[in-house]
Protein backbone atom coordinates (compact mmCIF):
# COMPACT_ATOMS: atom_id res chain seq x y z
CA UNK A 1 0.00 0.00 0.00
CA UNK A 2 1.29 3.48 -0.93
CA UNK A 3 2.02 6.32 1.54
CA UNK A 4 -0.27 8.49 -0.34
CA UNK A 5 -3.47 5.97 -0.53
CA UNK A 6 -2.51 5.37 3.07
CA UNK A 7 -2.58 9.30 4.05
CA UNK A 8 -5.93 9.26 1.86
CA UNK A 9 -7.37 6.34 4.19
CA UNK A 10 -6.01 8.00 7.65
CA UNK A 11 -7.71 11.32 6.28
CA UNK A 12 -11.15 10.38 5.17
CA UNK A 13 -11.13 7.83 8.72
CA UNK A 14 -10.40 11.43 10.58
CA UNK A 15 -13.28 12.80 8.57
CA UNK A 16 -15.73 10.66 9.89
CA UNK A 17 -14.98 10.48 13.17
CA UNK A 18 -15.12 13.87 13.47
CA UNK A 19 -18.54 13.90 11.51
CA UNK A 20 -19.24 11.26 14.21
CA UNK A 21 -18.48 13.33 17.62
CA UNK A 22 -20.48 16.70 16.18
CA UNK A 23 -23.14 14.77 15.03
CA UNK A 24 -23.60 13.02 18.67
CA UNK A 25 -23.00 16.69 20.19
CA UNK A 26 -26.33 17.82 18.47
CA UNK A 27 -28.24 15.06 19.66
CA UNK A 28 -27.14 15.53 23.18
CA UNK A 29 -27.47 19.23 23.22
CA UNK A 30 -30.93 18.96 22.30
CA UNK A 31 -33.97 16.13 22.29
CA UNK A 32 -34.58 14.08 19.24
CA UNK A 33 -37.07 15.78 17.05
CA UNK A 34 -40.07 13.56 16.77
CA UNK A 35 -42.99 14.16 14.62
CA UNK A 36 -45.39 13.07 17.79
CA UNK A 37 -46.19 15.79 20.51
CA UNK A 38 -48.40 14.37 23.52
CA UNK A 39 -49.88 17.17 25.43
CA UNK A 40 -51.29 17.17 28.88
CA UNK A 41 -53.32 19.12 30.56
CA UNK A 42 -54.54 19.32 34.35
CA UNK A 43 -55.43 21.42 36.71
CA UNK A 44 -53.51 20.81 40.12
CA UNK A 45 -55.62 21.83 42.69
CA UNK A 46 -54.18 24.85 45.05
CA UNK A 47 -50.75 23.86 43.81
CA UNK A 48 -50.76 20.90 46.39
CA UNK A 49 -51.34 23.51 48.91
CA UNK A 50 -53.38 21.08 49.99
CA UNK A 51 -53.50 17.40 50.91
CA UNK A 52 -49.74 17.60 49.88
CA UNK A 53 -48.20 14.61 50.28
CA UNK A 54 -48.23 12.16 49.13
CA UNK A 55 -50.38 13.68 46.46
CA UNK A 56 -47.71 15.84 44.95
CA UNK A 57 -44.83 13.34 44.99
CA UNK A 58 -47.59 10.69 43.49
CA UNK A 59 -48.16 13.14 40.99
CA UNK A 60 -44.88 13.43 39.64
CA UNK A 61 -44.27 10.18 39.19
CA UNK A 62 -47.57 9.48 37.32
CA UNK A 63 -46.67 12.73 34.96
CA UNK A 64 -43.42 10.99 34.38
CA UNK A 65 -44.84 7.37 33.70
CA UNK A 66 -47.12 9.26 31.24
CA UNK A 67 -44.09 10.64 29.17
CA UNK A 68 -45.90 14.14 27.60
CA UNK A 69 -44.17 16.40 25.54
CA UNK A 70 -45.81 19.23 26.58
CA UNK A 71 -47.67 19.76 29.90
CA UNK A 72 -49.98 22.83 30.46
CA UNK A 73 -50.91 23.35 34.73
CA UNK A 74 -53.29 25.58 36.43
CA UNK A 75 -53.62 26.21 40.15
CA UNK A 76 -49.80 26.06 40.57
CA UNK A 77 -50.71 28.03 43.16
CA UNK A 78 -47.56 28.75 45.60
CA UNK A 79 -45.08 27.83 43.10
CA UNK A 80 -41.86 29.47 42.13
CA UNK A 81 -40.43 29.66 38.42
CA UNK A 82 -37.76 27.26 40.35
CA UNK A 83 -40.29 24.98 41.99
CA UNK A 84 -42.55 24.36 38.19
CA UNK A 85 -38.67 24.05 36.67
CA UNK A 86 -38.40 21.14 39.22
CA UNK A 87 -40.88 19.68 39.19
CA UNK A 88 -40.69 19.60 35.07
CA UNK A 89 -37.37 17.91 35.69
CA UNK A 90 -38.90 15.11 37.50
CA UNK A 91 -40.65 14.33 34.13
CA UNK A 92 -37.74 14.90 32.02
CA UNK A 93 -38.69 18.28 30.76
CA UNK A 94 -35.65 20.96 30.81
CA UNK A 95 -38.23 24.02 29.12
CA UNK A 96 -40.58 25.96 31.71
CA UNK A 97 -42.81 28.82 32.10
CA UNK A 98 -44.70 30.18 35.05
CA UNK A 99 -47.47 32.82 34.38
CA UNK A 100 -46.64 34.98 37.63
CA UNK A 101 -46.63 35.00 41.34
CA UNK A 102 -49.45 35.16 43.33
CA UNK A 103 -52.75 33.81 43.10
CA UNK A 104 -54.16 31.15 41.03
CA UNK A 105 -50.73 30.63 38.39
CA UNK A 106 -50.62 28.41 35.14
CA UNK A 107 -47.48 27.48 33.72
CA UNK A 108 -46.29 25.18 31.09
CA UNK A 109 -43.71 22.76 30.75
CA UNK A 110 -41.84 21.16 27.67
CA UNK A 111 -39.29 18.75 25.95
CA UNK A 112 -38.63 20.98 23.60
CA UNK A 113 -37.80 24.71 23.62
CA UNK A 114 -40.26 27.76 24.13
CA UNK A 115 -40.35 30.55 22.90
CA UNK A 116 -42.38 34.08 21.92
CA UNK A 117 -43.80 33.37 25.78
CA UNK A 118 -46.09 36.54 26.53
CA UNK A 119 -48.07 37.13 29.79
CA UNK A 120 -51.51 38.71 29.78
CA UNK A 121 -53.12 39.29 32.73
CA UNK A 122 -55.35 42.43 31.78
CA UNK A 123 -59.08 41.62 31.67
CA UNK A 124 -58.47 37.84 32.69
CA UNK A 125 -59.45 36.63 35.99
CA UNK A 126 -56.32 34.36 36.71
CA UNK A 127 -54.40 35.20 33.18
CA UNK A 128 -53.73 33.76 29.91
CA UNK A 129 -49.83 32.19 29.40
CA UNK A 130 -48.92 32.20 25.67
CA UNK A 131 -46.00 30.49 23.94
CA UNK A 132 -44.51 28.68 21.06
CA UNK A 133 -43.35 25.20 20.75
CA UNK A 134 -42.04 23.63 17.92
CA UNK A 135 -44.25 25.86 15.17
CA UNK A 136 -47.55 25.41 17.37
CA UNK A 137 -49.03 28.27 19.47
CA UNK A 138 -49.74 27.52 23.19
CA UNK A 139 -52.54 28.84 24.98
CA UNK A 140 -52.72 27.81 29.16
CA UNK A 141 -56.60 28.60 29.75
CA UNK A 142 -58.21 28.91 33.36
CA UNK A 143 -61.30 30.93 32.72
CA UNK A 144 -63.64 32.42 35.89
CA UNK A 145 -64.83 29.90 37.86
CA UNK A 146 -67.97 30.77 38.78
CA UNK A 147 -69.50 33.81 36.26
CA UNK A 148 -70.71 32.69 32.66
CA UNK A 149 -70.47 36.24 31.31
CA UNK A 150 -66.63 36.80 32.51
CA UNK A 151 -65.89 33.82 30.98
CA UNK A 152 -67.34 34.38 27.65
CA UNK A 153 -65.35 38.08 27.84
CA UNK A 154 -62.09 36.15 28.34
CA UNK A 155 -63.33 33.64 25.56
CA UNK A 156 -63.38 37.11 23.45
CA UNK A 157 -60.15 38.63 25.00
CA UNK A 158 -58.26 35.00 23.77
CA UNK A 159 -60.20 35.34 20.13
CA UNK A 160 -58.49 38.68 19.54
CA UNK A 161 -54.68 37.74 21.07
CA UNK A 162 -55.28 34.61 18.73
CA UNK A 163 -56.23 37.04 15.99
CA UNK A 164 -53.15 38.81 16.23
CA UNK A 165 -50.66 36.10 15.77
CA UNK A 166 -48.45 36.75 13.06
CA UNK A 167 -48.56 34.28 9.65
CA UNK A 168 -51.63 33.42 7.58
CA UNK A 169 -52.60 30.28 9.20
CA UNK A 170 -50.76 30.06 12.91
CA UNK A 171 -50.97 26.60 13.99
CA UNK A 172 -52.76 26.96 17.92
CA UNK A 173 -53.27 24.82 20.98
CA UNK A 174 -55.70 25.33 23.92
CA UNK A 175 -55.61 23.92 26.81
CA UNK A 176 -56.64 24.09 30.36
CA UNK A 177 -59.66 24.70 32.37
CA UNK A 178 -62.24 27.12 31.06
CA UNK A 179 -64.34 26.04 33.78
CA UNK A 180 -67.47 26.35 31.01
CA UNK A 181 -69.71 23.82 29.47
CA UNK A 182 -69.73 22.29 25.87
CA UNK A 183 -72.98 22.03 23.60
CA UNK A 184 -71.08 18.72 22.68
CA UNK A 185 -72.36 17.79 26.17
CA UNK A 186 -75.34 19.20 26.22
CA UNK A 187 -77.65 15.70 25.57
CA UNK A 188 -75.69 14.19 28.77
CA UNK A 189 -76.42 17.84 30.71
CA UNK A 190 -79.90 17.83 29.71
CA UNK A 191 -80.78 14.59 31.54
CA UNK A 192 -79.16 15.63 34.83
CA UNK A 193 -81.84 16.89 37.12
CA UNK A 194 -79.17 17.71 40.38
CA UNK A 195 -77.06 19.99 37.86
CA UNK A 196 -79.39 23.26 37.58
CA UNK A 197 -80.53 22.64 41.60
CA UNK A 198 -76.46 22.40 42.65
CA UNK A 199 -76.13 25.71 40.62
CA UNK A 200 -79.14 27.80 41.74
CA UNK A 201 -77.87 26.77 45.14
CA UNK A 202 -74.54 28.33 44.69
CA UNK A 203 -75.60 31.53 42.74
CA UNK A 204 -78.22 32.57 45.67
CA UNK A 205 -75.36 31.87 48.36
CA UNK A 206 -72.75 33.82 46.57
CA UNK A 207 -73.53 37.10 45.84
CA UNK A 208 -70.45 37.22 42.92
CA UNK A 209 -71.60 33.40 41.94
CA UNK A 210 -73.04 34.02 38.22
CA UNK A 211 -73.51 29.90 36.94
CA UNK A 212 -76.58 29.98 35.46
CA UNK A 213 -78.16 32.17 32.76
CA UNK A 214 -81.80 33.03 33.53
CA UNK A 215 -82.01 29.15 35.14
CA UNK A 216 -80.53 28.01 32.80
CA UNK A 217 -76.71 26.09 31.53
CA UNK A 218 -74.74 28.88 29.61
CA UNK A 219 -72.48 27.61 26.82
CA UNK A 220 -71.72 30.83 25.32
CA UNK A 221 -67.60 30.37 26.48
CA UNK A 222 -66.96 27.06 24.50
CA UNK A 223 -69.00 28.46 21.57
CA UNK A 224 -67.25 31.55 21.25
CA UNK A 225 -64.20 29.10 20.86
CA UNK A 226 -65.82 26.69 18.44
CA UNK A 227 -67.34 29.57 16.22
CA UNK A 228 -63.42 30.26 15.63
CA UNK A 229 -63.02 26.62 14.18
CA UNK A 230 -61.32 25.12 16.95
CA UNK A 231 -62.01 21.49 17.50
CA UNK A 232 -62.73 19.68 20.75
CA UNK A 233 -60.22 17.06 20.61
CA UNK A 234 -61.88 14.53 22.99
CA UNK A 235 -65.52 15.12 21.77
CA UNK A 236 -64.04 14.99 18.10
CA UNK A 237 -62.47 11.43 18.67
CA UNK A 238 -66.34 10.22 20.58
CA UNK A 239 -67.45 7.01 19.10
CA UNK A 240 -71.53 6.78 18.78
CA UNK A 241 -73.10 5.90 22.31
CA UNK A 242 -69.73 6.05 23.92
CA UNK A 243 -70.37 7.00 27.51
CA UNK A 244 -70.00 10.39 28.77
CA UNK A 245 -66.81 11.33 31.07
CA UNK A 246 -66.46 14.41 33.15
CA UNK A 247 -63.31 15.93 34.37
CA UNK A 248 -64.69 17.30 37.84
CA UNK A 249 -64.72 16.93 40.66
CA UNK A 250 -62.87 13.64 41.55
CA UNK A 251 -63.27 11.33 44.23
CA UNK A 252 -60.18 13.50 46.15
CA UNK A 253 -62.85 16.42 46.93
CA UNK A 254 -66.07 14.59 45.70
CA UNK A 255 -68.64 16.37 48.01
CA UNK A 256 -71.51 17.82 48.23
CA UNK A 257 -70.01 21.03 47.81
CA UNK A 258 -68.66 20.26 44.61
CA UNK A 259 -71.51 19.33 42.89
CA UNK A 260 -72.51 16.80 39.98
CA UNK A 261 -69.68 15.36 37.41
CA UNK A 262 -69.41 17.75 34.66
CA UNK A 263 -66.40 18.42 32.01
CA UNK A 264 -64.79 21.95 32.42
CA UNK A 265 -61.09 20.83 30.89
CA UNK A 266 -60.56 21.07 27.43
CA UNK A 267 -57.86 20.62 24.76
CA UNK A 268 -58.49 22.67 21.36
CA UNK A 269 -56.95 22.79 18.42
CA UNK A 270 -57.17 25.14 15.41
CA UNK A 271 -58.37 23.83 12.25
CA UNK A 272 -54.90 23.23 10.47
CA UNK A 273 -54.31 20.53 13.34
CA UNK A 274 -57.50 18.77 12.68
CA UNK A 275 -56.01 16.21 10.90
CA UNK A 276 -52.78 15.87 12.80
CA UNK A 277 -55.05 14.64 16.12
CA UNK A 278 -53.88 11.22 16.62
CA UNK A 279 -55.86 10.36 20.12
CA UNK A 280 -57.74 12.34 22.92
CA UNK A 281 -59.41 10.90 25.92
CA UNK A 282 -59.69 11.95 29.42
CA UNK A 283 -57.36 9.86 31.92
CA UNK A 284 -60.21 9.11 34.23
CA UNK A 285 -59.05 6.17 36.49
CA UNK A 286 -58.60 4.95 40.39
CA UNK A 287 -54.81 7.16 40.46
CA UNK A 288 -56.32 9.92 38.75
CA UNK A 289 -59.54 10.25 40.95
CA UNK A 290 -56.73 11.41 43.84
CA UNK A 291 -53.88 13.00 42.37
CA UNK A 292 -56.19 16.00 42.12
CA UNK A 293 -60.11 17.42 41.94
CA UNK A 294 -59.74 17.39 38.39
CA UNK A 295 -58.96 14.62 35.37
CA UNK A 296 -56.11 15.47 33.60
CA UNK A 297 -56.87 15.27 29.67
CA UNK A 298 -54.49 14.16 26.59
CA UNK A 299 -54.17 14.84 23.13
CA UNK A 300 -51.37 13.10 20.93
CA UNK A 301 -50.42 14.85 17.41
CA UNK A 302 -48.89 14.03 14.52
CA UNK A 303 -46.87 17.34 13.67
CA UNK A 304 -46.17 15.50 9.87
CA UNK A 305 -49.57 15.73 8.98
CA UNK A 306 -51.20 18.71 7.67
Amino acid sequence: MSSAFLRIRIFLLVVVMLYSIMTTQVVLGQPEQSHLLKVITHNVWYGFTKKSEPRHGEWRQWMSRQSPDVVSLQEINGFSANDLAEDAASWGHSYSEILKKGGFPTGITSRYPISHVRRIQEGFHHGLLRCQIRGVWFYVVHFHPSNYKKRIEEAGLLKQDIMSLPGESPRVLLAGDFNAFSPEDGCHYGKDTKLISFFEQLDSTKSSARNLNHGAIDYGAIEAVLEQGFIDVVAGQRSAGSPYVGTFPTRLIDDKDHGPDRRIDYIFVSPNLKKSVLSAGILRDATTELLSDHIPVVAVLDLAKE
